[in-house]
């Protein structure tokens, strides 16, 4: 479930392994470059975890950001 943590919506993914963690990065990483927005992520070994804003408005959370988790959740 996406958090507003510091003007950004945070949440953690886990997977079995890396593998499925890294083939999670690269459909979100499509949908990314097809809004042309691009998420600050962080992955170590099963987990990925996703933080969104948008520079372009001060750093806050925008109607894209919240568009942009959507289409990830809808990538589980």
């Amino acid at each position: 479930m996406w958090k507003e943590e510091q003007h950004q919506l945070v949440q953690t993914f886990e997977f079995k392994d890396f593998s499925e963690a890294f083939a999670f990065m690269t459909r979100v990483a499509l949908e990314a470059e097809k809004m042309n927005h691009h998420p600050f992520w962080i992955n170590v070994w099963n987990r990925v975890e996703i933080r969104l804003s948008t520079h372009d408005a001060g750093n806050t959370i925008t109607k894209k950001d919240r568009e942009l988790a959507h289409k990830i959740d809808q990538l589980l």
